[in-house]
This record gives C-alpha cells, structure tokens and sequence, in this order.
C-alpha cells in the first residue's frame, strides 16, 4: 500500500503521514525531509533554499526525482509532500485542508527552527505567499494544481479535527 498525502502548509500532512505510518507498520517519507535535507547540504535556510527553488528549476527537479525514485522502487509506505500524488500516480492520495489563519496559529506556535516569524499575523501572511508561490511555480512547471480537490481520492479539512479524528477518517476509508 502506497498512501500521498498533499495538502496546504500547517494542514498536517507530516504529522498525520507518520501516525498513519505508525498505525499501518508503514515506512513514512517526506519531501520536506528531502528539501532539508538539501538546503543543509547547500547551506542555505529552508525559506532561501525556497527562494532559489522559485528561480532555479535543478532544485525541485532534485526533490521531484528523489520522489518518483522512492515511487518506483518501494512499497508500503506514506509520503508526505505537496506533488507526491503527482509523482506517484499509483497511490491513494489524500489532500488535507486548512484554514489559513488556523496554518498560521499551528506553525507560529510549533516555532519550527526553519520557519522565522515576527508574529502570528507575520505567519498567515507568509504562509499564504508560499501557497501561492509553490502553486503558481506547479503550475507552470507541470501544469498541475496541487490544491485541485480533484487530484486527491479523500478531502479532508483539518481546520477544527484533532489529529486521531483524521486519522482514524482515513483508516475507515482505506478499510472500504
């Protein structure tokens, strides 16, 4: 079982990746731990690494690789990325959803040590410029967008749903 999981930043797409992962005796990757990854190999900062991406197309080509790489030679497990539904087109693909002002609240408060924020409202309005920027950068690049509910087998807003409620929404719909 192949499971993608896409969704907006702070949708919870890596937290509930890797509970399901758990729950399954899956492995769980992520392409967020691919861009990390990079952006310390280059060192540079999550958010440059971010910019030049916008600029220079090697850096997704990079993370898309490692995706469709891990796409075709694995099994069973869950992958957590905006495009890994894209990239690996034989999975059951989930998108989460979430209100922006909520994303921003998970994420000021998280305080992830990539993600610098002046404030809660500094927050939602970056998180909305990188939404926008990775959507408009998909579009253009592979003519896909990834926040098109109709791309995904299973929509959920997580906006107002503890992390077991989603999860335990996703178990019952993989069980059908």
């Amino acid at each position: 079982m192949i499971i993608t999981i896409s969704g907006k930043n702070g949708s919870g797409k890596s937290t509930i990746a890797k509970e399901l992962a758990k729950s399954l005796g899956l492995k769980h990757k992520s392409s967020g731990d691919f861009f990390r990854d990079l952006a310390k190999e280059k060192g540079l900062s999550f958010d440059e690494l971010g910019k030049l991406a916008d600029k220079d197309p090697k850096i997704d080509n990079e993370i898309d690789n490692k995706q469709k790489r891990f796409g075709e030679i694995e099994n069973n497990f869950v992958m957590d990325g905006r495009l890994s539904f894209f990239f690996i087109p034989h999975s059951f693909k989930i998108f989460l959803d979430v209100s922006d002002r909520v994303a921003a609240e998970r994420i000021f408060k998280e305080g992830r040590s990539e993600e610098h924020y002046l404030s809660l409202k500094d927050a939602e309005y970056k998180l909305r410029e990188r939404n926008d920027s990775l959507r408009k950068r998909f579009l253009s690049k592979y003519n896909v967008d990834y926040c098109d509910f109709k791309n995904y087998d299973l929509v959920i807003d997580t906006t107002k749903m503890p992390i077991k409620v989603i999860k335990d929404k996703i178990l019952r719909t993989l069980g059908k």
